[in-house]
């Protein structure tokens, strides 16, 4: 279904047989979409064509549980990826998404039998309907929030739904796993995660596509509800193809003690703005976010956080890294609001940018408002290049300059890679290994 309308919005509801209340849901995200203008800061998306773009496509097949059951080119696709093998050593349960659909889902028994949820979202708005509707874009995410989730609630399709009982420790990683393969295509999955008191979760999204020349679009939605006591930690390794505007929401919504972790790799696409937040809601709720990016060639990475302190000795620590190279433009764009309220918050927020030559760009937007006197509230940024004398003295040890720069590099990244399991942090490093060559000369 390419281009945008009404129509589209009803027949794509319809396609889902979905429950009233989910079209009603996405006609009036279509309606606030129509009426929210783009944002006005951030980066240039003047050229963006909402009409050109394919909304709605049918992976062709129905959701598999086996891994021998999935089609052909879309299992030698993540068989590439390492999937199958890593759910094998790594992962508690997998989704994966080819285009609008979920075509593969697993979770390993013992979790269901401990009451554990981790479905296709299309599944979940059927089948676990009323704690869909109550949570559903709702009191996270609202469909208002900009213009971007607004489209996401009209066009949504596919992603995952979690659920985490009280008391439950899921010890090993779940992992959602998008793939983009259509010309002009747009890629719009949900994913709600809802973890019970007490309980803890880690989820890993990973996204990539295809390089096309025509652009495509991928405009997800995130949203995570920590319950008293839980622990949350959402990775995302994105290496969406260099045609792909990234345009995603994320939130978290943080009880008394919770604690939310946001560990972000964002090294593809042409144009990014995401900035996870999290509303923390509970007495002594804590967010950690944790974002790298490297920005080359033709891409603009405009990505950062935001945090809202509601309840009182609340905590944030945000640490954004970016790399910037071959004329790339990498940008943090934070804020940090502590609430008339929030006696005893605290927050620090530090930004380091690592320039590599002439042409690339690196900016910083920090943001602080505060409403409460009892706070401590404190920011670090850094903006370099990597210093002649560092290259000097690893070339007198018999290292090349590449090999140098590549070290002073995988140094630089080390705090964010090392919070990935170790399969993903390898990949993390093979991927900015292969973005780095040719830095020199």
């Amino acid at each position: 279904m390419k281009g945008l309308s009404k129509q589209v919005v009803k027949e794509i509801s319809r396609k889902k047989k979905e429950p009233k209340w989910m079209l009603e849901l996405r006609l009036k995200a279509y309606e606030v979409f129509k009426q929210k203008s783009m944002p006005s800061w951030g980066v240039d998306l003047s050229d963006l064509d909402f009409n050109g773009f394919i909304y709605f496509k049918e992976p062709g097949v129905k959701r598999k549980r086996k891994w021998e059951e999935v089609p052909k080119e879309a299992k030698e696709t993540y068989e590439r990826l390492g999937i199958p093998k890593v759910e094998r050593r790594l992962l508690a349960g997998v989704g994966a998404q080819w285009d609008s659909g979920v075509v593969y889902q697993s979770l390993k028994k013992r979790l269901e039998d401990q009451g554990v949820i981790f479905c296709d979202m299309d599944e979940a708005v059927t089948k676990y309907e009323a704690m869909v509707k109550k949570n559903f874009m709702t009191k996270c995410v609202g469909v208002g929030n900009n213009k971007f989730s607004a489209l996401h609630g009209a066009v949504w399709s596919g992603g995952s739904m979690v659920y985490v009982p009280k008391g439950v420790k899921v010890k090993e990683p779940l992992q959602g796993y998008f793939w983009l393969n259509l010309r002009s295509g747009g890629q719009f999955e949900h994913t709600l995660i809802m973890a019970d008191e007490d309980s803890s979760l880690e989820f890993i999204e990973g996204c990539s596509a295809p390089s096309y020349k025509s652009e495509a679009l991928h405009a997800g939605v995130v949203e995570i509800f920590v319950g008293k006591k839980a622990k949350v930690r959402y990775s995302t390794v994105q290496n969406w193809s260099k045609n792909v505007y990234n345009l995603s929401t994320k939130r978290a919504v943080v009880e008394e003690d919770g604690v939310i972790e946001w560990v972000s790799g964002s090294l593809g696409s042409k144009v990014t703005m995401v900035y996870p937040c999290s509303v923390l809601v509970g007495k002594r709720a804590r967010a950690d976010h944790l974002n790298l990016s490297l920005a080359s060639k033709g891409q603009e990475l405009d990505t950062g956080g935001k945090v809202v302190h509601v309840a009182e000795e609340t905590t944030s620590n945000m640490v954004a890294k970016s790399i910037s190279k071959a004329g790339g433009v990498a940008n943090y764009r934070g804020l940090v609001k502590i609430l008339k309220g929030a006696k005893g918050a605290k927050t620090n927020v530090s930004c380091e940018a690592l320039i590599l030559d002439k042409e690339s760009v690196s900016n910083t937007y920090p943001h602080m408002e505060i409403a409460e006197d009892e706070v401590v509230a404190l920011h670090e940024a850094k903006t370099g290049k990597i210093a002649e004398e560092e290259l000097l003295y690893l070339q007198s040890r018999g290292i090349s300059e590449e090999e140098a720069m590549g070290m002073i590099v995988n140094g630089f990244i080390e705090p964010v890679v090392k919070q990935l399991p170790l399969e993903y942090a390898v990949e993390m490093n093979r991927l900015i290994e292969l973005e780095m060559e040719g830095s020199v000369g």
